[in-house]
C-alpha cells in the first residue's frame, strides 16, 4: 500500500482551494478598486474641465456628467479615420430628428475608425433588393412567402411589422440567407448571388438573448470579437475595440458583470439586450437583423435600444428589425417600414408617408392615438374600426399594394455601388474571421473559464469520483489484494484448490460503472448545455470544428483530475497486482470513451433527457464487459463483435491481463484466458482500442453536430 500519490492529492486538493479562495479574494479586491478609481478618475476629469473652461455654465454642463456618464459630445460631420481618407457620418447637427442628448459621443467616432479599418470603405452598409420573393416549405399547402418586391437601401432603419404568421420572420430569414428562398432573387449591392456568403458581415441578433450566463459582459463581447474580427488585427487593437463598443452601447458600468441566466439575471433585460446587440457589433457588421430586439423590455428600455439602433444606423449600418406594437416613439425613429399579411408585402416605403397611404385607401387614424396601434389593426384583418365601408380584409390590401407598385417599381433608386466598393467588400470579407487554430485556442480558454465558473459543479464531479473510489475500495477490500486463484504450473496442478477467474472482471466491472457514473452527466453538459450558443454562433460564421475542438481539450484537465481522485482511493483500498502507472492510464481512457459516449447523447437529446440517458449508456456499455456471459459464451452466439464494440470489454481485457500476468510464475494463466475469453499479453492493444473507441465517439458526436437542426446553423 502507497501512501505517495493520496498525499500528492491531498496537497492538489488544497492548492486548487487556496487558489479559488485567493482568486475570489483578489476578484473582490479588484472590483473595489475599479469602483473607488472611476469614481477618483471622474472627479478629476470634472475639476481639470471646470478649471480650463472657467466658466459657470461650462461648469455645471460638466457636473452633471456626474450622474450621467453617458452624455453625449457635441456631433461631427466628418471622421479622420486614421487610414489614409476621412469617413463622411450621416449626423447632421441641424437635423431636429435627435434631440441633443442624443448626440454622438467621442466612443461612436472611435467606433467608425474601426469600422473604416475594417471594412476598408467610406460606405458601411448593404443595400438590399428582392423581387417576387417566393418561400414555399415542401411540406407546407401554402407558401409562407409569394410575389415579395422591395428594397433596403444601406445606411436605414427599417421596421418589418405584420401580423402573426404574416411572414415577418421568414422574409428576415431568407433576406439574410439563413434560408433558401424557393422563388425571386435577391441582390447586395446590386449584385445577385447566394447571400449566405455574406454571412461574415451580417449580424443577426435573435428575440432571444442567446449569452452565456457564466461569463462576464465583457467576456461575452470579447469572445465574439476575437472570432469575427479580422486575423490582422493584434489583441490589443481587439480589446480596445471592444472597450470602445462597450462604452458605445452604455454598459461601461456592468462590464465586469456576469450576464446572468434570464431566471436568475443579474444585469436587467435591457443591458441583456445590448450584450446580445453587443456580440453582433463586436464583429462591426455591414448590416445588423434584429427580431424583436424590444420583445419582454419596458418601455423606457425599448426606446433606449431602437435610439442606439437609430445611431448605428445614421453611422451607416443598414439595420433591419422586426417590429412587434411598437409605441409612438420607437414608430417614428424608424425610416422604412416593410409590412406584411398573409406573406405579401401590403406596404413597403418610408415611416412618415404610411399614414398617408391608408389615409388615401380610406382608413381614418384617430388624432391622438398610436398610428402604430391603427395600423397593426388594420394589417391584421381589424381595418373596419377605421374604414366604415369598403373593403378592408388583406386581400384587398395587399391588391391595392401590388397595383401602386407595379407603378412605382420603374422608379426604385437603388444607390449605386462602385467597382472599388466591390473589390473592397470582397477583401473585407476574405480577411474576416480568426484562423481555425486561434479559434481553437480561444473557444478553449472559454470553455475553461466556463468551468472554473460553475465551481460548484467542478468539484462534485471530483467529490462523486472519490466517493465512487473509495466505495470499490471497500468492496474489495476484504480480498487482501488476492483477486485470482487458478491452476498451478505442472506438474502441481493436483494441488490447487477452487479457482476465481472472475474477481479481476468483476473488479473493472465496478470500475467501469464508477466512471460511468461520474463522467456521463458532466460529459453531457459540455455541449447539451450551449446548443443555442453554438447555433447563434455557428449561424454566423464560427469555425465549428474550432468550437468543437475547444471544447474537447477543455475536458481534458477536468477528465485528469476526477480521474485523480477515483484512482487514488481506489488503487490504495484494492491494492491490485496491475500497477499504479496502467491502471490510471486505463482508468483515464474509460474516463475519454464516457465523455466521447455522452457528447453523442447531448446531440441528438433534449437538454433534460440527456444526463439519465447518457448515465444508462454508460451503465450499458459497463456491463458488457465480458464477465457475465463471458466473452466466451459471446463468441460462441457469434455476438463477440458487439462486446468488442464496447469500451467496457478492453478495460476488462487490460484489468486481467494486468492483474493476472505477474503471476504467471504460478498459475496457468491461459487456461483462464481461454475460459473467460479474454486475450492476455496485448495490453497496449487494449489501451488503444479504448483511445479509439473514444476518438471515434467525438468524431461522431462532431458529425451529429454538423447535421442535427443543420437549418438552424445557417
Amino acid at each position: 500500500m502507497s501512501f505517495l500519490p493520496l498525499g500528492m492529492l491531498l496537497f492538489l486538493d488544497i492548492l486548487m482551494i487556496v487558489f479559488v479562495i485567493w482568486n475570489n479574494i483578489r476578484f473582490r479586491g479588484d472590483k473595489s478598486k475599479k469602483t473607488s478609481g472611476k469614481a477618483k478618475s471622474r472627479r478629476s476629469f470634472l475639476k481639470r474641465a471646470v478649471t480650463s473652461l472657467g466658466a459657470e455654465q461650462r461648469a455645471r454642463q460638466y457636473e452633471s456628467l456626474e450622474d450621467n456618464e453617458f452624455a453625449m459630445t457635441p456631433r461631427i460631420m466628418r471622421v479622420d479615420t486614421g487610414f489614409g481618407g476621412e469617413v463622411p457620418v450621416a449626423f447632421d447637427p441641424d437635423d431636429d430628428e435627435f434631440g441633443v442628448d442624443k448626440k454622438p459621443s467621442s466612443d461612436l467616432q472611435l467606433f467608425i475608425r474601426s469600422m473604416s479599418r475594417c471594412i476598408g470603405a467610406t460606405n458601411f452598409g448593404l443595400s438590399f433588393e428582392f423581387e417576387n420573393l417566393a418561400f414555399h416549405p415542401k411540406k407546407s399547402i401554402k407558401p409562407i412567402l409569394s410575389e415579395v418586391t422591395g428594397k433596403i437601401e444601406r445606411g436605414t432603419l427599417s421596421g418589418v411589422m405584420g401580423a402573426s404568421g404574416a411572414g415577418k420572420s421568414t422574409f428576415v430569414n431568407v433576406l439574410m440567407g439563413k434560408q433558401n428562398h424557393t422563388g425571386g432573387t435577391t441582390k447586395v449591392n446590386g449584385v445577385a448571388g447566394n447571400i449566405s456568403k455574406y454571412k461574415k458581415i451580417i449580424g443577426y441578433v435573435p428575440q432571444d438573448d442567446i449569452v452565456l450566463p457564466e461569463l462576464t459582459v465583457r467576456e461575452n463581447i470579447l469572445h465574439s470579437a476575437r472570432i469575427r474580427l479580422p486575423s490582422n488585427w493584434s489583441d490589443s487593437e481587439i480589446q480596445g475595440h471592444v472597450d470602445i463598443l462597450i462604452s458605445c452601447l452604455q454598459l461601461a458600468h456592468v462590464k465586469d458583470s456576469f450576464v446572468g441566466s434570464a431566471a436568475a439575471p443579474v444585469i436587467s433585460g435591457g443591458q441583456r439586450k445590448r450584450v446580445s446587440i453587443g456580440m453582433e457589433l463586436a464583429a462591426l457588421p455591414m448590416a445588423l437583423f434584429l427580431d424583436e430586439p424590444t420583445s419582454g423590455l419596458d418601455a423606457t428600455s425599448a426606446a433606449s435600444i431602437m435610439t442606439t439602433l437609430k445611431e448605428l444606423s445614421r453611422l451607416g449600418i443598414t439595420i433591419v428589425s422586426i417590429i412587434h406594437q411598437p409605441r409612438h416613439e420607437i414608430f417614428e425613429s424608424l425610416d422604412n417600414l416593410l409590412l406584411f399579411g398573409a406573406g405579401r408585402m401590403i406596404y413597403q416605403g418610408p415611416e412618415n408617408r404610411v399614414q398617408d397611404y391608408f389615409e388615401d385607401v380610406g382608413f381614418r387614424f384617430p388624432k391622438h392615438g398610436n398610428p402604430a396601434d391603427v395600423i397593426m389593426d388594420i394589417i391584421a384583418g381589424q381595418g373596419s374600426l377605421y374604414k366604415p365601408s369598403g373593403d378592408t380584409d388583406i386581400v384587398h390590401l395587399i391588391e391595392h399594394w401590388k397595383n401602386r407598385e407595379l407603378n412605382l417599381r420603374n422608379h426604385a433608386n437603388i444607390q449605386s455601388v462602385s467597382t472599388n466598393e466591390t473589390l473592397a467588400l470582397r477583401k473585407t470579407i476574405r480577411q474576416r474571421g480568426a484562423p481555425w487554430y486561434r479559434q481553437i485556442y480561444y473557444c478553449f480558454l472559454r470553455s475553461i473559464l466556463q468551468q472554473y465558473r460553475f465551481k460548484a459543479s467542478f468539484f462534485a464531479e471530483l467529490g462523486v469520483g472519490a466517493l465512487a473510489g473509495f466505495l470499490i475500495g471497500l468492496a474489495e477490500l476484504s480480498q487482501d489484494g488476492i483477486n485470482f486463484r487458478g491452476l498451478f504450473l505442472k506438474p502441481y496442478e493436483l494441488l490447487s484448490s477452487a479457482t476465481d477467474y472472475s474477481d479481476v472482471p468483476q473488479m473493472s466491472l465496478l470500475v467501469g460503472l464508477s466512471i460511468g457514473l461520474t463522467a456521463s452527466s458532466p460529459g453531457v453538459k459540455i455541449f447539451g448545455e450551449e446548443k443555442l450558443t453554438y447555433w447563434r454562433e455557428a449561424a454566423s460564421g464560427h469555425n465549428r470544428f474550432a468550437y468543437y475542438m475547444g471544447k474537447v481539450l477543455s475536458t481534458i484537465p477536468r477528465m485528469l483530475l476526477a480521474n485523480l481522485h477515483f484512482s487514488i482511493l481506489f488503487y490504495l483500498l484494492t491494492t491490485p497486482r496491475i500497477s499504479w502507472a496502467a491502471a490510471f492510464t486505463a482508468n483515464l481512457l474509460y474516463f475519454w470513451c464516457i465523455y466521447g459516449l455522452a457528447s453523442c447523447i447531448s446531440m441528438i437529446t433534449r437538454r433534460e433527457d440527456g444526463p439519465l440517458l447518457a448515465v444508462m449508456l454508460s451503465l450499458i456499455v459497463g456491463v458488457l464487459n465480458g464477465m457475465s456471459p463471458s466473452l466466451r459464451q459471446v463468441r460462441i452466439w457469434r455476438l463477440q463483435w458487439l462486446w468488442r464494440a464496447s469500451p467496457g470489454t478492453w478495460l476488462a481485457e487490460g484489468y486481467f491481463d494486468q492483474n493476472i500476468g505477474p503471476l504467471d510464475y504460478l498459475y496457468q494463466i491461459d487456461i483462464a484466458a481461454d475460459y473467460m475469453g479474454y486475450i492476455v499479453g496485448q495490453f497496449h492493444l487494449d489501451l488503444g482500442m479504448l483511445m479509439v473507441i473514444g476518438t471515434v465517439c467525438r468524431v461522431l458526436a462532431f458529425g451529429l453536430m454538423r447535421v442535427m437542426n443543420r437549418h438552424k446553423q445557417k
